[in-house]
C-alpha cells in the first residue's frame, strides 16, 4: 500500500493553467387490495450479464436522474455472482474473512487462507463489498501479489470506481500510474474519474482530470469532451457543464450531441422545464438542428410534468418534420397519457409502437405502471404488469418500486420482496431506502431494522444514503441514542454524514451534556440543601423538646427540708 501511495502524481498542479473555464459551480456545497397478481405468471430468472463499461460518451441521451444518490449508480462496480459451485466457496469465505474486524486481522487471513485467486472471484469480491473501501481495496492489493494472477483493465477500473466513490482520489490515481506501467489506461479509465470528480461536484478537478488524459499520451477530441460534458450533466452540475460548452466552443465546436446533453441535463436531470426552453430556442438561434434525442429530452420533461398538450404539439411537429419517432420519444408520449389517466390512448400507442417496429421494452412499462400506481389506478396497474410478463419483458427494480409505493402494511411489503428474490430481480439500496423510510413513517422500528438486516444478508453494504436516512427516521421516532449509534458506525466507516444530519447530532449530543451538567448541578444543589434543611429540622427538633419538656408535668416528687428542696431518688 505504502509503495502505491508514494507515486501520487502532481497531475493537477501542472494543468491547472489549462483550464479554459471562467466560473466554478457553487455547489460544494387508493384502494386497499393485496397484490397477489405478480405471481401469476412464472418468470424466467435472466442469465448472468458480464458486467460493462457504459460510457456517457455515446449514451448522450442517457444522463441518469431522480433515484440516483450523491455517487449515482455503480456502472463501473457492478457484477455478478460467481455460479461455479467452487468458486462459489472461494467467494464466501473470501466475504467471510473481509468481514473480520481489523485490517490487521484481515491482512492475516488473507495471507493464510491458501485460495486460488481468479478473475471471476475478484470481480464477484469487488462487486459485493463495493461499499466498503478499506476491505476492497485490502483485497484488491493481496489478489494482485498472487503467483498467476495479474488485475485486469476491469478489475483496475472496480477499483478504482470505488476508490473515488469514497472520495480517495489520491489512491486511485495512483492505481492508474500502475496502470500506465502495464500500459492498461484508456480514455474510460479517465473518464471514471471525471464521473467521480462531478459526483462530489468538484468540477475544477473533473475538467483537470479531463487535460490530464495528454499526460497519458491519450488524444482529446470531440467525443471526450462530450464526455467530459455527460459526466457533469449526470450530477447535476449542468449549469457548469454549459459554461463549458459555450467556453470552449473555439476548440470544440458546437454541434447537435454536445447540445442535447446540456438539453438532457436541464429537462431530464435538474427537471427545469424553463431552462430546457432556453437551450432549445438557443439551439434554433444558432442554427443547431434539432434531432430525434433533442425532441425525446424536451418532451419527456412536459411528460414529467404533466403537460399532455406540449407533449402532443412537439409528438405532431417531429413527424411532420420527417424525424422518425424512436422508442424514447413513444416512452415519454406513453409516460404522458398515463399521468394523464388516459390508460386506453396509452396501450394504443404501445401498439402503434409495434407496428411501427419499435418493440416496447421495460421502460416503456414503467412508463405506464408508475403513474398509474402513483394516481392508486391499481387495476390498471396490474394489467400492464400481466401484459408485461405475457410479452415475456422483464420487470426491473423500477417496476417493483411503484407498486412498493401503494402498499399498506408490512405483510404485504415483505411479501412483494420476497416475490422479487424469487423472479430474480434483486432489491438494491433504493429499495431498501424507501421501505426504511415508509417504515419509519409508520412509526414500526421492528420492521425498520428487519428491513436492515436483510439488505446486509443480500449482500448490499449500507451506503451512505442509507446511513443517513435511517438516523433520520430513528430521531424522529425518537430512538436518539440509537441514531447516535448508527451515525457513529457511519463515521467509522468514512462515510460522510449529511450536513443536517451532523448538525442534529451534534446538537443532541450538547443538549445532553447540558442536560447531565443540569443534572449534577441539581443534585449537588439538592445534596446541599438537604444537609440545611436536616440541620434546621434537628434545630426545630430540638426547639421543640426543648418546648415539650417546660410544659410536661413533673413524675417525681420533691421533698423539703430545712427550708431547701430535692429531687426524690
Amino acid at each position: 500500500m505504502r509503495r502505491i501511495l508514494s507515486g501520487i502524481p502532481s497531475l493537477f498542479l501542472a494543468l491547472r493553467g489549462n483550464v479554459h473555464f471562467n466560473r466554478i459551480s457553487p455547489y460544494i456545497k387508493p384502494d386497499h387490495r393485496p397484490l397477489h397478481f405478480l405471481s401469476r405468471y412464472p418468470i424466467v430468472r435472466r442469465p448472468a450479464v458480464s458486467a460493462s463499461f457504459t460510457s456517457s460518451i455515446h449514451n448522450h441521451g442517457e444522463c441518469r436522474s431522480g433515484s440516483d444518490h450523491e455517487f449515482g449508480s455503480d456502472d463501473e462496480l457492478t457484477g455478478n455472482i460467481a455460479t461455479d459451485p467452487g468458486s462459489s466457496r472461494d467467494f464466501d469465505a473470501i466475504v467471510d474473512i473481509l468481514r473480520t474486524p481489523g485490517a490487521q486481522e484481515k491482512c492475516r487471513k488473507l495471507e493464510q487462507c491458501g485460495l486460488n485467486v481468479t478473475p471471476g472471484l475478484v470481480a464477484n469480491v469487488l462487486s459485493w463489498i463495493r461499499n466498503d473501501w478499506e476491505a476492497a481495496f485490502t483485497f484488491f492489493l493481496w489478489a494482485g501479489k498472487q503467483p498467476g494472477y495479474e488485475h485486469s483493465q476491469r478489475h483496475y477500473h472496480s477499483m478504482i470506481a470505488i476508490l473515488g466513490k469514497f472520495r480517495k482520489f489520491d489512491t486511485a490515481w495512483a492505481l492508474i500510474d500502475d496502470m500506465r506501467a502495464a500500459s492498461l489506461v484508456t480514455p474510460h479509465t479517465v473518464l471514471i474519474m471525471i464521473r467521480r470528480y462531478a459526483a462530489v461536484h468538484d468540477v475544477a478537478k473533473a475538467i483537470n482530470a479531463f487535460y490530464g488524459l495528454r499526460r497519458f499520451k491519450l488524444e482529446i477530441g470531440i467525443d471526450e469532451f462530450q464526455g467530459l460534458l455527460s459526466a457533469l450533466c449526470r450530477y447535476k452540475n449542468v449549469k457548469d457543464a454549459e459554461d463549458l460548452l459555450f467556453c470552449n466552443k473555439t476548440s470544440y465546436p458546437l454541434n447537435t450531441k454536445s447540445f442535447n446533453i446540456i438539453l438532457n441535463g436541464w429537462c431530464n436531470v435538474i427537471g427545469s422545464l424553463r431552462e430546457g426552453k432556453r437551450i432549445w430556442w438557443e439551439m434554433e438561434k444558432r442554427g443547431i438542428r434539432h434531432d430525434v434525442y433533442s425532441y425525446a429530452s424536451i418532451m419527456s420533461c412536459h411528460s414529467k410534468i404533466g403537460n399532455l398538450n406540449a407533449v402532443m404539439r412537439f409528438y405532431e411537429k417531429m413527424k411532420a418534420l420527417g424525424h422518425k419517432p424512436d422508442r424514447k420519444v413513444y416512452n415519454a408520449v406513453v409516460h404522458a397519457l398515463a399521468k394523464g389517466k388516459l390508460v386506453k390512448e396509452a396501450r394504443s400507442l404501445v401498439k402503434t409502437m409495434e407496428e411501427e417496429g419499435c418493440i416496447p421494452d421495460t421502460v416503456t412499462y414503467n412508463s405506464l405502471i408508475m403513474p398509474l400506481c402513483k394516481s392508486r389506478l391499481l387495476d390498471e396497474a396490474k394489467q400492464v404488469f400481466e401484459e408485461m410478463l405475457e410479452r415475456g419483458v422483464m420487470p426491473t427494480v423500477r417496476t417493483y418500486h411503484g407498486f412498493f409505493r401503494v402498499l399498506r402494511t408490512a405483510e404485504e411489503v415483505f411479501e412483494l420482496l420476497q416475490r422479487m428474490h424469487t423472479t430474480g430481480c434483486n432489491p438494491n439500496h433504493d429499495t431498501y431506502i424507501m421501505l426504511i423510510r415508509k417504515f419509519c413513517r409508520w412509526r414500526q422500528l421492528e420492521n425498520v431494522f428487519k428491513a436492515w438486516e436483510e439488505m446486509s444478508k443480500n449482500g448490499l453494504d449500507p451506503d451512505r444514503s442509507s446511513y443517513i436516512v435511517l438516523i433520520h427516521g430513528l430521531f424522529l421516532n425518537g430512538r436518539l441514542d440509537m441514531a447516535h449509534k448508527y451515525y457513529v458506525e457511519m463515521k467509522e466507516k468514512d462515510l460522510l454524514p449529511e450536513a443536517k444530519v451532523d448538525a442534529m447530532i451534534q446538537e443532541w449530543l450538547a443538549s445532553k451534556s447540558d442536560a447531565n451538567g443540569n443534572v449534577i448541578a441539581s443534585t449537588v444543589s439538592k445534596s446541599s440543601s438537604s444537609k440545611v434543611l436536616e440541620k434546621e429540622r434537628l434545630k426545630s427538633k430540638n426547639n421543640y423538646r426543648d418546648v415539650e419538656f417546660r410544659r410536661r408535668p413533673e413524675m417525681r416528687s420533691v421533698t423539703r427540708e430545712r427550708g431547701f428542696s430535692f429531687w426524690d431518688d
